[in-house]
């Protein structure tokens, strides 16, 4: 139901004690709050992240691109913990001036590059190295279904899972709009994957990589409490085959823990430099 006790002003302005549960870190002024240098490894890829969703596209895809064999793609994962405000330190604005994980430097070129956002992530790195985007027609498929998730997650996180969530009071209307916007999409990539194995076709693309870490918490239950049963999750049959298949990919399963700083000790990876650092690890 609505608040009837709130009629909004003529002029919005921040209240940090009405924030919820993020109102310690969010404001509505962008930049670096604190001078803090990120550490940086001995690869050409260095990997500013977090384990969440959008983190987990990225730690996926360099995992993804080692199993194939391309050596080059070896990163240094670095944690930044968003909880904690790390994002706003200087060197991280730097690389991402939107504060948000997860943010690339890549160093394999000429001159240092910066890279930012998740999708623009997996482009950069598939064109890069030649794998997981075709060159055919369907590359128009696979990157219209990536952008269909880019798009998409704000409603799923931001909106549903905010509301659901984290929202320091439950109001049934935007918890209605955000769970039916969420079955939508659910909906959408059900009939998709009902008529093709992958997102972008015949073939596992960064299409996939992208919407996986979005999808396959609700599958698996993992996110936002009772959001599975809520939802009806169950539903979505064709969604959970297609999450099935890809959570046993062996780089899908390493990509998953790498920035993780929650959950049981063997299955976290807080930074991430070389393929050893999975050896005592249960992924």
């Amino acid at each position: 139901m609505a608040d009837p006790t709130y009629t909004p002003p003529e002029v919005w302005t921040h209240d940090a004690e009405n924030g919820g549960r993020f109102a310690r870190i969010n404001r509505p002024t962008s930049g670096a709050r604190e001078e803090k240098e990120l550490p940086v490894g001995q690869h050409d890829f260095q990997l500013y992240s977090l384990a969440t969703p959008n983190g987990v596209k990225a730690t996926i895809m360099f995992e993804e691109l080692l199993e194939a064999g391309h050596a080059g793609a070896e990163y240094d994962a670095w944690t930044i913990d968003i909880g904690d405000g790390d994002q706003f330190g200087s060197g991280f604005v730097g690389l991402n001036p939107n504060s948000k994980i997860p943010a690339l430097l890549d160093r394999s070129g000429s001159e240092p590059l910066r890279v930012f956002e998740s999708g623009a992530i997996l482009i950069h790195l598939a064109e890069k190295f030649g794998a997981f985007l075709p060159t055919d027609r369907s590359r128009a498929e696979v990157l219209s279904w990536l952008f269909w998730q880019v798009g998409s997650a704000p409603f799923i996180g931001g909106g549903f899972g905010h509301f659901y969530a984290y929202a320091p009071e439950k109001y049934e209307y935007p918890i209605n709009r955000y769970a039916m916007e969420t079955k939508r999409l659910f909906d959408v990539v059900d009939k998709r994957l009902a008529e093709s194995e992958f997102l972008g076709g015949k073939d596992y693309t960064i299409a996939d990589i992208a919407a996986y870490p979005w999808i396959a918490p609700f599958v698996f239950g993992e996110i936002y409490g009772e959001a599975k049963t809520f939802l009806s999750i169950q539903e979505y049959t064709h969604v959970e085959r297609w999450v099935r298949q890809i959570a046993k990919r062996p780089a899908v399963r390493r990509g998953r823990i790498v920035n993780k700083i929650w959950g049981e000790d063997d299955e976290q990876l807080r930074e991430r430099h070389s393929a050893a650092d999975f050896e005592d690890k249960r992924y």
